[in-house]
């Protein structure tokens, strides 16, 4: 089985986007040593294919000579298992050098955009628009493919037609996150997204995007698509991530996700130790993540999405609780809203409503005149 590995050079970035909770100034960098102690914990941690995902802060500002030195000791150091690479950056940093190393390995990046110039620069800075369409334009020029995430918030919520038509018209593939509570700090509130507008966000991104299926991705609403179509999660906020996704801080210490790291309360061990599984499941960031599973069984026991959701992501649950298990994903409305969306167009697709006959439940093949759940699941 599969697991995830994300590395986190530094938490330092040159941005100063309003809602962000996982920068820190004058955070240190990770060097090649702390680099090569992951590799040596990793060999005899887990013998199975492992995915890397550089993320930050912004892990370019590890330099060149970092990722020059760091995938090959990855690919070479762990050679027996199956290893790809991802890359999370806001791109300001990439030069055609830097381009070319990664492309070696064919690592994908993933970046941000929140929407045209002028919405996307007044949650996210002046300037940074135009910093980030530099570093793309470097990287697909040096073979990179690269794709954007957009934040949704409070304000930008409002305009969600104009930021759906801008990744359309780009021809670029459009995945959302939502505004979230930190438990870093709690200036980010002002700008979360509440889990009602979220819903309703989600429904709108559904219509639209099966208006324009040949014109577009929207990776959220695929991912949703599929768990319901599959019975299971497919994406970290819909999963039991514990025990399968670790994140490494810049001194490697070990953490139970990148949004955690430079906390101390959910240090798990140290890569310099080299720490079993056994030993990461006596750390108390563990217990907490088993103690939000037990939350989740008992207060979700009834739901008819627990399979495919799991109370959503233990981070966003307690987040507005300064850590504490107190309830599920604040999002839960917004998980059920989509879900129940999706579930009802499907079985109305797949058995026809009202169309049901008195012999038992005969597939009818409804009218129809524009697209639907089962077009959205042929298509991947």
């Amino acid at each position: 089985m599969a697991f995830h590995v994300m590395i986190i050079p530094t938490l330092g970035c040159p941005a100063n986007c309003a809602y962000c909770w996982s920068s820190e100034e004058d955070s240190p960098v990770m060097s090649i040593e702390t680099l090569n102690e992951i590799v040596q914990w990793l060999k005899d941690f887990r013998n199975e294919p492992v995915t890397f995902t550089f993320h930050g802060g912004e892990p370019l500002l590890a330099g060149e000579e970092f990722y020059r030195q760091a995938l090959p000791l990855i690919a070479n150091g762990l050679s027996e298992q199956k290893i790809a690479f991802a890359l999370q950056t806001n791109l300001w940093k990439m030069t055609p050098e830097l381009a070319r190393i990664l492309a070696e390995y064919h690592i994908p990046i993933g970046s941000s955009l929140d929407g045209p110039r002028e919405l996307n620069d007044s949650q996210r800075g002046k300037g940074y628009y135009d910093k980030t369409m530099r570093g793309y334009e470097i990287a697909t020029e040096n073979g990179l493919k690269a794709s954007f995430i957009s934040t949704f918030t409070s304000n930008s919520v409002k305009h969600k037609e104009d930021i759906f038509n801008f990744f359309l018209e780009n021809g670029f593939t459009l995945k959302l996150h939502p505004a979230l509570p930190s438990l870093r700090s709690h200036a980010p509130e002002e700008l979360a997204l509440e889990p009602e507008e979220y819903g309703e966000l989600l429904v709108y991104l559904l219509d639209t995007y099966l208006e324009h299926l040949d014109d577009i991705e929207v990776m959220n609403i695929n991912d949703l698509c599929r768990c319901v179509f599959t019975g299971r999660g497919n994406v970290c906020t819909f999963v039991d991530c514990m025990g399968d996704t670790f994140a490494v801080g810049p001194d490697g210490s070990i953490y139970p996700c990148y949004r955690y790291v430079g906390m101390q309360n959910y240090v798990m061990g140290n890569v310099y130790d080299r720490p079993s599984m056994e030993d990461l499941t006596r750390s108390d960031a563990w217990n907490l993540m088993q103690e939000f599973k037990a939350l989740v069984d008992k207060k979700c026991g009834d739901c008819s999405y627990i399979r495919f959701c799991r109370g959503g992501c233990p981070y966003n649950a307690t987040a507005p609780y300064d850590g504490e298990i107190v309830d599920v994903d604040p999002h839960c409305t917004a998980y059920k809203r989509i879900f129940k969306e999706i579930t009802d167009r499907l079985n109305n697709e797949m058995f026809g409503g009202p169309g049901l006959e008195m012999g038992g439940f005969q597939p009818v093949a409804p009218m129809k005149s524009k697209a639907g759940i089962m077009d959205l699941m042929r298509k991947h």
